[in-house]
């Protein structure tokens, strides 16, 4: 047993709500209280089956009990009530170590209204500002863009018009979690992802905050890249990349490109962390409520399942 693991432990209580698959190490006994939020669309099938997974590996291990308690927050509820979370929601979610989620979005109600009645309704007052999404190339796995010629792709042209807000205090603390992530990985190469070429003020200031973190990590190699230069080197050197961080809308894109090359958006995890955890952060599959194939066992858990290995090591690195 560990040395940093404190003598007296035998079996310790964390609690959790449903709402990692690196290396599923808890050097002690643990029982977790989960709080489970499968929402709409696939989302039931994808954390049953996530539970089903944790309960299994829990009685083979037997170095962890769970415990789950479910949310019934869905579209279904907010066009029953008006409202996605009921009140005193937020206050309940606090309670549990972690949140377990499956997915929002409904055709009966706006996208807008889904994604912030419910979960960045959940992520914002929980100050999970990091939003992790790792990608890997599971052995069999092809990417679907193997066999791609010139011309088969075809592009539609798109138009739109956004105003982008970053303060250094924000842009700072996620490039610093970057920068920590980056220190515990083989490569140690953390690009910072912009298009601080063409947008000179609010991407000059990730630069410019980029620069300043650089210097509390030596041991670190820094660099920055335009986004559209990213997606090019993802796509002909996956293999040369390993932490990247960026904005919100650019990251959001590249996630998306990163699982594709993978495989499926299926098999992608998302993780939105408090670092200081003070609040509980949340776990959630990056795909979709996908309602036509609801019900029909055919769902893809891959991403349920990675996501149960990242939050559980996250809890036992805690412990």
């Amino acid at each position: 047993m560990s040395s940093w693991l404190p003598s007296h432990s035998k079996k310790l209580v964390l609690q959790i709500r449903l709402t990692n698959c690196d290396e599923p190490v808890i050097a002690y006994h643990l029982e977790d209280r989960f709080d489970d939020i499968p929402v709409d669309g696939i989302g039931p099938d994808v954390i049953d089956a996530g539970i089903a997974g944790l309960k299994c590996l829990a009685k083979a291990l037997y170095t962890f009990d769970l415990q789950f308690e479910h949310f019934n927050w869905s579209s279904s509820l907010y066009l029953k009530t008006g409202k996605y979370i009921p009140e005193g929601g937020l206050e309940e979610l606090k309670k549990f170590d972690a949140i377990l989620f499956g997915a929002v979005g409904a055709p009966n109600v706006p996208d807008h209204i889904s994604l912030w009645g419910l979960r960045l309704a959940i992520c914002q007052p929980f100050q999970q500002y990091t939003n992790v999404r790792p990608t890997k190339v599971f052995r069999g796995t092809e990417s679907p863009l193997r066999n791609c010629k010139p011309g088969d792709l075809k592009w539609p042209w798109e138009v739109a018009t956004e105003v982008a807000i970053f303060s250094r205090h924000a842009v700072e603390r996620l490039i610093r979690f970057a920068f920590e992530t980056a220190r515990s990985r083989p490569r140690k190469f953390p690009p910072v992802v912009t298009k601080s070429n063409a947008r000179r003020n609010g991407m000059v200031l990730w630069d410019e905050v980029a620069e300043k973190v650089a210097l509390e990590f030596p041991n670190v190699t820094h660099d920055k890249m335009l986004v559209d230069a990213m997606t090019a080197r993802m796509a002909l050197k996956p293999e040369s990349l390993d932490t990247n961080v960026a904005t919100n809308l650019h990251a959001d894109i590249l996630s998306d490109r990163a699982a594709a090359l993978a495989g499926s958006i299926g098999i992608a995890p998302i993780s939105n962390l408090d670092p200081t955890r003070k609040n509980p952060s949340m776990f959630e599959p990056i795909h979709g409520s996908a309602f036509d194939i609801t019900g029909k066992g055919i769902a893809n858990p891959v991403a349920t399942f990675c996501l149960d290995c990242s939050r559980d090591a996250r809890l036992a690195r805690r412990r």
